[in-house]
């Protein structure tokens, strides 16, 4: 008798998260930032502000190509995300 395997079940993205590490120890702001598909906490003021233009690139990008997060692929996700970086 042959075996059935079972169909792999697909996963979809439901949001993305950037931490930011390069805040100094002196800088007592708490960054957080939270948007339909980003959720973006800490790092100096600088490199959250380059989170923001990212995750504001991403969200370009992703409606631009009419899709939504969850029924992106993994690769495209991630290939959207680098170019969004630049």
């Amino acid at each position: 008798m042959a075996s059935r395997k079972k169909p792999v079940q697909e996963q979809a993205i439901n949001g993305i998260v950037g931490i930011g590490l390069d805040q100094k120890n002196d800088d007592q702001e708490k960054r957080v930032t939270q948007s339909d598909h980003f959720l973006l906490v800490g790092g100096s003021e600088e490199t959250h502000e380059r989170m923001q233009d990212t995750a504001i690139r991403f969200d370009e990008r992703l409606r631009e190509k009419g899709k939504r997060l969850q029924d992106t692929c993994l690769d495209e996700v991630r290939d959207m995300l680098r170019d969004s970086m630049r």
